[in-house]
């Protein structure tokens, strides 16, 4: 199903558009303290190899704006500053030339020297990203929700507006928007809420999800929830580890919505009795090997029995149907090879690579395919095996 993305102003963090229907971007944080020119430039330039669209870095004190400087002359890809309560930063880091800042207006110790930061943005055009997080709501908004006067994600979207008006008065609309929970529920409702009262694009993630495991799920439900529903612009997997992991998650949330193409998509199946092959030893060997191919839209199967693996096999790109032993090769549908087991792994990225050097052909399955296909189930009898069902 095509998603419906929600209609929004545009802004420009570099030469990476937000909002006003362009891609959905994915970002991260570096790990790195800031103040560590070396360290942080390094972890930049992986995370660009990783394939980041836009990087934050934290902004704690002077000497962490000082470092920008030298950031921004070497930074591989735009970079946002992440700016809390002292406008002493902010215009620190303008002035290094970052692409974007988050600062929360309302929240700044001088509310007078927001004019100056909106004029040096208005400049260059800078976005200013507004972050709301259910833990940092104003004392008359937080009154509200302790007192069952207002819903926490309601009183997330009030904040933002608070936050937005403040820029508007100034007359400036280059602005996106988070309203991020460390719980599920919260965030899609804020999310929500606030979607029909605004057209500015939104960043969205949860917070504090977690660590890679437990916040992978829980950010994987929520963003990939958003993304369904066409309310992500930009989004942050915001995780306890990696920080290329966060980008890895994030690309994938995409892919597998539909909104993105981030490299290969591997299909193995859960193994059961029915498996005669080391099925999650040939998994897991295959999907190392696809790190070296992240520039291939391609789809792989693992499969280890006849009840699902010829079909797999027909669907996907690429794959290995597996029995007794032995597995079948198969590429766009077509039975390539039979082979043993410890050279299935081997046989199947001989096939990527001979598929790349004949210049990525691709092409409909022939229906006729099929009965080669269910013929060609390695160490089974034909006569006993019923049709593919699934599992």
């Amino acid at each position: 199903m095509t998603v419906q993305r929600r209609s929004t102003r545009p802004v420009h963090v570099r030469d990476v558009q937000i909002g006003g229907g362009a891609p959905v971007s994915v970002q991260t944080m570096t790990k790195t303290d800031t103040r560590n020119v070396e360290a942080t430039l390094a972890q930049l330039r992986e995370l660009a190899e990783a394939g980041a669209d836009i990087v934050r870095l934290a902004c704690p004190d002077e000497r962490a704006a000082q470092a920008f400087v030298p950031i921004m002359k070497d930074a591989p890809l735009p970079i946002i500053a992440d700016i809390h309560f002292d406008y002493r930063m902010a215009t620190m880091v303008l002035d290094a030339g970052v692409d974007c800042i988050r600062l929360n207006p309302g929240n700044l110790a001088r509310r007078d020297k927001l004019p100056e930061i909106v004029d040096r943005c208005r400049d260059r055009r800078i976005p200013i990203r507004i972050g709301v997080n259910n833990g940092s709501l104003s004392m008359p908004l937080r009154k509200k929700v302790f007192a069952g006067e207002m819903e926490t994600h309601v009183a997330m979207a009030e904040s933002a507006l608070e936050h937005i008006r403040l820029l508007e008065d100034l007359d400036y609309a280059e602005i996106k928007i988070s309203l991020k929970a460390s719980d599920v529920d919260t965030t899609v409702r804020a999310y929500r809420e606030l979607a029909t009262r605004c057209e500015y694009p939104f960043h969205v993630g949860l917070t504090e999800a977690g660590t890679v495991r437990t916040g992978t799920i829980k950010s994987s439900i929520a963003i990939g929830m958003l993304a369904h529903e066409g309310l992500c612009d930009t989004i942050r997997v915001s995780l306890t580890g990696d920080s290329k992991e966060e980008v890895f998650v994030g690309q994938k949330i995409l892919q597998f919505v539909g909104l993105k193409d981030a490299g290969p998509n591997l299909i193995s199946c859960p193994s059961c009795g029915r498996v005669e092959i080391q099925l999650e030893r040939w998994a897991h060997a295959v999907e190392d090997r696809l790190r070296a191919y992240a520039a291939e839209n391609i789809s792989v199967s693992v499969m280890g029995c006849a009840v699902n693996g010829p079909g797999e096999g027909q669907i996907a790109d690429f794959g290995i149907a597996g029995g007794r032993g032995q597995g079948v090769i198969y590429r766009l549908g077509k039975v390539l090879r039979k082979c043993r087991e410890e050279e299935m792994v081997d046989e199947l990225f001989k096939a990527v690579d001979e598929w790349i050097a004949a210049g990525r052909p691709r092409g409909e399955v022939d229906p006729a395919i099929y009965e080669q296909v269910m013929n060609a189930r390695p160490g089974f009898d034909d006569a006993t095996v019923e049709q593919p069902v699934g599992n």
